[in-house]
């Protein structure tokens, strides 16, 4: 029997787990939390944190593993990369997946390769970081270089703003720096989400999705994709283009690669950030969806090493959409209300929290409550949706 070591154990991390399961593999788990849902589903559970490089090989060559498999986790994806490099199993360069987890050294990469990309620069304290400001133009995006899910990543607009922005990006820094980056503005409505897949180190499948934001609470933080992309053939092309020169240069492999992409003036493509694993926000599951391509057993089975994924489904003509279930408010959860109006649209939820929990307010992705899966009859009809989603769905704190 194969055996294939997870890691992480969130509930966005039960799906490969239990599809493992079900096709007769032997699943381990790590994780330093010691009640995650993804217990209930494995094999075995060893508690040891999944950014332990030494300690996870320690466990993966113990059990003498066939595959690992950091899904949906920028912090586990380069323990995923060393581990594999060490013995010989199907991964991606350890050093290139530390380069996409580093915004500092992705925002290197890109410069020194030619990529277009915004100026920036990193600092490991305030007072360094003031002294430079000169040498940027407002607006400006201020980030933790190690973080995902938009935690502790602000934009500001004077300098008024400055020092609370980068207190926020540094607290939620493990290696206590912070990147400074010019805003770059989009020439098109949304940003450019979702996810791609590599096999045998060539660009096989785009899963280009527009992003969702809302603008009342934290605007870099997702609330929802969309499919159709809302972009022209021409310009979605030179994004695909750029991405398998990025994939070249890096000497990527296999697996997946979670993309935030934006158009600029003069048509330059800009990369936001590019995570070494699946999306999460269930992107795979809804990619599965529009296309019928199964993503989770994609990542599974390339991680053993077996390629028999049929990446040449066509998407459905439907328009589809997900919505991210969340809250303005810090409290406890009353209700979840769908106006009548979407409930026609509801194709499937996945609902973390139940009435009377505790939940916060959603400042970033880890805040979600679930997740709403919909279908449309129009184009038109899903634009104006999405657009008053949130009066057509709304969360009911006391």
């Amino acid at each position: 029997m194969k055996k294939i070591l997870f890691l992480g154990g969130s509930f966005q991390q039960i799906p490969p787990i239990k599809y493992a399961k079900e096709h007769g593999y032997y699943t381990i788990l790590c994780d330093y939390q010691t009640n995650t849902p993804c217990q209930h589903y494995s094999d075995k559970y060893y508690c040891v944190s999944t950014t332990d490089k030494d300690a996870i090989l320690e466990v993966a060559t113990k059990e003498n593993i066939n595959g690992i498999v950091a899904y949906v986790s920028d912090r586990a994806a380069p323990t995923a990369s060393y581990v594999a490099n060490k013995l010989n199993l199907p991964s991606n360069p350890y050093e290139a997946v530390s380069i996409l987890t580093r915004k500092d050294l992705f925002r290197k990469f890109l410069k020194d390769n030619g990529f277009n990309c915004p100026r920036a620069k990193s600092y490991k304290t305030l007072i360094e970081a003031k002294e430079d400001l000169n040498i940027f133009h407002f607006p400006l995006m201020v980030k933790p270089i190690d973080s995902a899910s938009s935690i502790g990543v602000s934009r500001i607009d004077s300098m008024d703003e400055f020092d609370k922005a980068f207190n926020l990006a540094i607290l939620n820094s493990r290696e206590k720096t912070v990147i400074i980056e010019e805003y770059i503005e989009m020439t098109h409505e949304h940003q450019i989400g979702g996810d791609i897949f590599i096999v045998d180190g060539m660009l096989e499948f785009c899963g280009f999705l527009n992003c969702h934001r809302n603008d009342q609470i934290n605007p870099n933080a997702p609330i929802g994709k969309s499919y159709p992309l809302f972009l022209d053939e021409q310009k979605t092309n030179l994004v695909r283009k750029e991405l398998e020169r990025l994939i070249n240069l890096l000497k990527m492999k296999t697996g997946a690669l979670n993309i935030e992409v934006i158009i600029g003036r003069n048509e330059k493509v800009y990369f936001i950030d590019i995570g070494p694993r699946n999306g999460g926000n269930m992107i795979p599951e809804f990619l599965k969806v529009i296309t019928g391509i199964d993503f989770v057993k994609a990542i599974v089975e390339t991680a053993l090493g077996n390629k028999d994924i049929n990446f040449n489904n066509v998407p459905k003509e439907k328009f589809y959409a997900t919505y991210t279930l969340h809250s303005a408010k810090k409290g406890e959860l009353q209700d979840i209300i769908f106006s009548n109006e979407i409930e026609e649209n509801i194709i499937n939820n996945f609902i973390y929290k139940v009435k009377g929990e505790e939940i916060e307010i959603f400042n970033n992705g880890t805040k979600a409550l679930g997740y709403v899966f919909l279908r449309f009859a129009s184009l038109e009809e899903l634009k104006n949706k999405m657009k008053h989603i949130n009066q057509l769905i709304s969360v009911k704190v006391n």
